[in-house]
């Protein structure tokens, strides 16, 4: 009976360790002002936080993969969800910008387990006609970064400096590991993952595809995403609470995208579902892209690509489990690998023209990625099975 209720729970806590690495993760795009006069750097050099961490993220996923495939799901989340919180804890206290940067990336070099290994988690503890919803809701806490976590870290900072936003996402790590620790069964174990699993995936023409348009969806979103606290500020005079609600808002709409991800991917399928939020996804972008200058547009264009930018990624991990089942473990530590790969190529495109205040070309630049990552979107579509001959 108790194992049951855990086994009841265990999908919501996984969903707010991602919480906890989500807001990890892009801690540093809600605050870049506050870190950059903090540390006394420019405003690109605090964005490198981002392009460093995505570099560690997607070298470490399928690194940590293969070498812990055998370990207890519950001792491999719970201890990695340990050193996150601890990771922020010192973080706060972190005494110049080089110290900051080498905290984050021994933290995020553990962390990079984190989701991917939560997602092959819910393939474990829920039956397959539920896998997807599962997954998809378990990457609300991403998006929970995003709608709740991020807005309340470029407030706190913007009033009470950085090190008090770094201390809350770790005071938040400690409750996510002892919800975790409560609530995941003992004893799951996936598939391992070796050289032979590896090559099989390398010969799936499907999953390389699904792989580059996650690759592409990401670094799209990141070219902007990155900078888009400065950007506001820059191109229409924004102050922090006005930056702060835009984030509340990308991030409120991309919970409310996931949510209705989950309740359609099960009936619509895993392909029209990704499709119909990678096109509000592009819509979204290139609303920012032709409204930039003017804040009400700019909004606008934010609200709409917040409703593609985590359901785009949930639909991928569900489609590359359906893909090829046998080899999920490496499948989904690969693409959050190459989300990664995405956020550091966006982020360090962007940085270098935010530098050269070419502000209004980082949204152009933004939609190509991503008007490219749906033409091989298309190029996936599931072929109908053919009538065997009467």
């Amino acid at each position: 009976m108790e194992n049951a209720r855990a086994r009841r729970f265990a999908p919501t806590a996984l969903m707010l360790g991602n919480l906890v690495t989500g807001c990890s993760v892009l801690a540093p795009a809600g605050m870049l002002p506050e870190l950059a006069r903090g540390l006394d750097v420019s405003i690109h050099a605090a964005g490198l936080l981002i392009t460093f961490g995505a570099v560690t993220l997607c070298i470490g996923s399928p690194l940590t993969a293969w070498l812990t495939s055998r370990i207890d799901r519950r001792t491999l989340l719970t201890t990695t969800l340990a050193v996150l919180a601890l990771g922020n804890l010192a973080s706060a206290f972190a005494p110049d910008y080089t110290s900051l940067l080498v905290i984050r990336l021994v933290m995020l070099a553990v962390g990079a387990l984190y989701t991917p290994q939560a997602a092959g988690t819910a393939a474990l503890i829920v039956p397959a006609e539920r896998r997807g919803s599962t997954i998809a809701y378990i990457f609300l806490g991403w998006s929970l970064a995003a709608a709740v976590g991020l807005p309340l870290i470029t407030v706190i900072a913007s009033r009470y400096g950085w090190r008090a936003a770094y201390g809350e996402i770790g005071v938040l790590g400690c409750i996510s590991f002892v919800l975790l620790l409560l609530r995941l069964p003992a004893g799951l174990k996936g598939a391992p993952v070796d050289l032979k699993t590896w090559r099989a995936v390398g010969g799936n023409t499907t999953i390389l595809l699904l792989l580059a348009i996650t690759m592409l969806q990401m670094s799209g979103q990141f070219v902007v995403f990155t900078f888009m606290g400065p950007l506001l500020g820059k191109l229409t005079g924004a102050g922090p609470d006005a930056i702060g609600t835009v984030f509340a808002l990308y991030g409120i709409c991309g919970f409310l995208g996931v949510v209705f991800a989950t309740r359609i991917v099960d009936g619509w399928g895993p392909y029209r579902t990704s499709l119909l939020f990678t096109c509000l996804l592009l819509a979204g972008v290139t609303g920012w892209a032709i409204g930039a200058g003017t804040l009400a547009l700019m909004t606008c264009g934010v609200a709409v690509w917040g409703l593609g930018f985590a359901s785009t990624n949930s639909m991928q991990q569900v489609r590359l489990v359906a893909a090829a089942p046998p080899l999920a473990s490496a499948t989904v530590a690969l693409n959050t690998s190459v989300l990664y790969i995405g956020q550091a190529v966006g982020s360090a495109i962007g940085g270098l023209l935010f530098a050269r205040e070419l502000l209004h070309t980082l949204g152009f630049v933004a939609v190509g990625f991503v008007a490219v990552a749906l033409i091989l979107l298309v190029l996936t579509r599931p072929r109908p099975v053919a009538l065997a001959a009467a």
